[in-house]
């Protein structure tokens, strides 16, 4: 794959999980005017002895200290070290490349004031696979996520500690074996740096593509439950949607209509069994909710991964040259906290949703007996997948705990000068933790609904047709877990599983099978 060229202007969430992944990058050529203008102008505001908040100041409560141009650089050396306060467990690779990405595109806007080597460095980094040990606590989502760029910048200056080529070191020696050298900080470089929404967006973006994949693989996970219980797909129809006409609700019950497609498993009209509990009736309205949210977050971190969010900003008229610099808040996370916490009561909902499918396929009281207790043939001497739904209840009730809105709190800082933050970077490691926990609720009932399914053609002496989605979901689930007899291990099992609805495997499985619209 070609490397991703850096503008400022263009990035998306998609792009942040390639570089994430490995793609290699470059500084767009077309950029550099922009950021030497910027750079050349914080030169000339200290060489004039302008003060300049960050820049020919001290920062936060130090706003009015006034610096000597003899000690600007020493000023921005002191913010990173002072600054690497973080602790807590150490952010993954792939969280701190995205990180690495986010920093460079918005400096790379040009109004940041750092020179072109500084952004040359972070992507040099990341193509040579320079990781930045960044713990995952610290930051409060107000001037930015300061704590955790701290640690990743000191790596930059040849301080800190680094993973490269899978070994732990210093700063300096893992740029030294990558054949790189540190920077030398400038006036307001730390500062352009550390202030911004850097981990929230980074990692943010990360989970966004993970959610999309997540929302479409509980829709072939719902569809299979519905198949295993004999459902009926006619709540579904595209009529019934139509008349309350929330789009992500039709293109739910759509992308049902479609995974379900040609399947002899679900239930005609009975005027018998009318129609069917919520969980299985109601899949397009909740699931159609969740991609609500899932689309809001992704649409502010869009915004945001193509935004100037540090402080101050340095305007130049590329008319006149006049420099403008103003310090403002493009820094809080406000934007990102409240996403993200939407976002996760989203996803803890498709994980309740989940839990009561799984608990109606193992209660044969709850499915008119159309299946076994616990999905057992020997109930009684074997126990089956009782304890299966015991995880995901435990993982459902835990996320009605996470989903508690980070962004509904504020904590002072900075002697009070920092009188309101925004909790984002809290809002989107809740969310982390919530997504990874329906990926296991999700995957726990793909093994629930293809044992239910096996089972119903025990009983039908017939293997009935399933979806021309569900087909292919359940193939998957049965190339990683048998059709289970006997009671066994499941722990394994189920790993398995996740990691298929983790990486979005079931779903590109899917989709690559469905007609087009």
């Amino acid at each position: 794959m070609d490397a991703l060229l850096i503008s400022g202007d263009r990035l998306t969430v998609d792009d942040v999980v390639a570089v994430a992944n490995g793609r290699l990058v470059q500084l767009d050529p077309a950029v550099l005017p922009r950021i030497e203008r910027s750079r050349a102008a914080v030169e000339e505001l200290v060489a004039r002895g302008e003060v300049v908040y960050g820049i020919t100041t001290g920062f936060g409560r130090f706003k009015d200290r006034i610096i000597s141009p003899d000690q600007v650089s020493q000023l921005q050396v002191n913010l990173v070290r002072s600054h690497a306060v973080g602790v807590g467990p150490e952010l993954p690779e792939d969280v701190v490349r995205a990180m690495m990405l986010v920093r460079a595109n918005t400096l790379a806007l040009g109004y940041s004031g750092v020179r072109p080597q500084v952004i040359e460095l972070l992507l040099a980094m990341l193509n040579r696979g320079v990781h930045p040990c960044v713990p995952s606590q610290g930051s409060l989502g107000a001037s930015g996520d300061l704590a955790p760029l701290a640690h990743l910048v000191l790596v930059m200056i040849g301080e800190g500690e680094a993973i490269y080529k899978g070994e732990r070191m210093n700063g300096r020696s893992a740029l030294e074996a990558a054949g790189l050298q540190p920077v030398q900080l400038a006036a307001k470089e730390g500062l352009a740096l550390l202030n911004g929404t850097t981990f929230m967006v980074g990692m943010g973006a990360l989970l966004v593509r993970r959610a999309i994949n997540l929302a479409l693989t509980a829709d072939v996970a719902a569809c299979l439950s519905l198949e295993a219980l004999h459902g009926t797909n006619r709540a579904y129809d595209a009529r019934v949607h139509a008349v309350r006409a929330h789009p992500r609700q039709i293109e739910c019950a759509q992308n049902l209509r479609a995974v379900l497609a040609g399947s002899q498993m679900v239930r005609g009209h009975d005027p018998r069994h009318v129609q069917d509990p919520y969980t299985l009736r109601c899949v397009p309205q909740v699931h159609g909710a969740v991609r609500d949210a899932i689309a809001y977050a992704k649409w502010v971190i869009d915004i945001e991964l193509n935004s100037v969010n540090d402080n101050p900003i340095i305007f130049v008229d590329e008319e006149t040259g006049q420099t403008d610099v103003i310090s403002a808040g493009n820094f809080h996370g406000e934007p990102i906290a409240i996403a993200m916490d939407y976002m996760g009561l989203a996803l803890t909902e498709l994980g309740n949703m989940s839990e009561r499918r799984i608990a109606r396929l193992v209660d044969a009281d709850s499915n008119g007996g159309v299946l076994p207790m616990f999905l057992t043939e020997h109930g009684g001497l074997e126990s089956g997948f009782m304890m299966a739904q015991y995880t995901a209840a435990a993982l459902a009730s835990e996320n009605k705990v996470l989903a508690h809105p980070a962004s509904a709190d504020s904590i002072p800082s900075s002697a009070n000068v920092e009188d309101h933050v925004s909790m984002g970077a809290t809002a989107v490691r809740q969310v982390g933790q919530i997504l990874a926990h329906v990926e296991t609720i999700v995957a726990i009932e793909l093994m629930c609904a293809a044992q239910g399914v096996d089972l119903r053609w025990r009983y039908l002496r017939e293997n009935r047709q399933l979806g021309r989605g569900t087909a292919v979901a359940y193939n998957l689930i049965r190339q990683k877990v048998p059709f289970l007899q006997n009671d066994t291990t499941l722990a394994p099992y189920i790993e398995q599983v996740r990691r298929l609805v983790a990486s979005g495997t079931i779903k590109n499985a899917v989709e690559s099978q469905l007609e087009p619209n």
